[in-house]
């Protein structure tokens, strides 16, 4: 390969917006094999995408072991590049202090570039206080590729540990289809009147597709 064709050459020379995705991360792999380039060895680590769409966000969910069954990606290589997943997560994370809730809109911009990509099914939950200012979110499911258990048993504890005075719930569909399941609506019903009888409002459950989602409202924010 000529010098200027080499990823680290190539980026150095011309800057990484001319890199395509497998020359990126060769340079995240660091080396070949005897048998083939980084850059090979890369294009097929793409190539472990179920979508097919050359994206790099299926290392956010990918495992080590997955990328382990690679031939030619080592424990190593593949730490390097569940590192490199969690690195472009933790990018696309707002870095604000204090974040306000007004709308369904607000709830799906923060946590779309998180949570649209995810293979297995996450339910998180936002509490809020009065104010609609953010005291924490938190993971409380982590399911399959079509469903999560969800309990207002274990969705309410933490927001009555924090006091909080209002709750945003929000799952992912891996499928990409935000539209609400019967099973949706029921746990949202069942989570309305629970935490309506502790004194915490259910402003919202929102469900995230990829680039879309839904709003089973309650509550005006």
């Amino acid at each position: 390969m000529p010098l200027s064709e080499r990823p680290y050459e190539k980026l150095e020379l011309y800057g990484e917006s001319f890199l395509s995705n497998s020359e990126l991360l060769a340079i995240i792999i660091g080396s070949g094999t005897k048998d083939e380039t980084s850059i090979s060895l890369a294009q097929r680590v793409l190539n472990l995408d179920g979508l097919k769409d050359n994206n790099l966000r299926f290392l956010q969910s990918i495992s080590i072991s997955e990328l382990m069954k690679l031939k030619g990606i080592g424990k190593v290589k593949a730490i390097r590049l569940k590192a490199l997943g969690e690195i472009t997560k933790r990018i696309e994370k707002p870095i604000k202090n204090e974040i306000y809730i007004n709308s369904s809109k607000d709830v799906a911009n923060l946590l779309m570039p998180e949570m649209r990509f995810e293979k297995r099914e996450i339910v998180k939950l936002i509490m809020l206080n009065i104010k609609n200012k953010i005291l924490k979110i938190i993971n409380v499911s982590i399911g399959g590729t079509n469903y999560a258990v969800i309990e207002p048993k274990n969705i309410l504890a933490e927001p009555i540990k924090i006091e909080a005075s209002k709750i945003i719930l929000v799952h992912n569909h891996p499928s990409g289809n935000p539209k609400p399941s019967i099973e949706d609506i029921n746990i949202t019903n069942r989570l309305y009147n629970c935490s309506k009888i502790l004194g915490i409002e259910l402003l919202d459950h929102i469900v995230i597709g990829d680039g879309v989602y839904e709003s089973i409202k309650f509550q005006k924010f």
